[in-house]
């Protein structure tokens, strides 16, 4: 497994590419989520920046799910 490292601003903001690397996921999910409204909260300011803890937040919320079709209705 290749290790990459997530580069982060000294307040805590990541850009759109490292913080779909700290969700573990591709930019163009994380940009269609966003475009969606279904994504964690973001900033824009020129460019799209994301907050670790809003990052974080995001993930919290959305554990707890026994199964696929659990999460469909949570989504919904």
């Amino acid at each position: 497994m290749k290790v990459t490292e997530i580069e982060m601003l000294p307040d805590g903001r990541m850009d759109a590419n490292n913080a779909a690397l700290y969700l573990g996921m591709a930019p163009k999910t994380l940009a269609m989520m966003r475009y969606q409204g279904k994504g964690p909260l973001f900033i824009k300011r020129g460019r799209i920046f994301y907050r670790k803890d809003d990052l974080d937040q995001w993930i919290a919320e959305g554990s707890g799910m026994k199964s696929t079709a659990q999460a469909r209705l949570v989504k919904a």
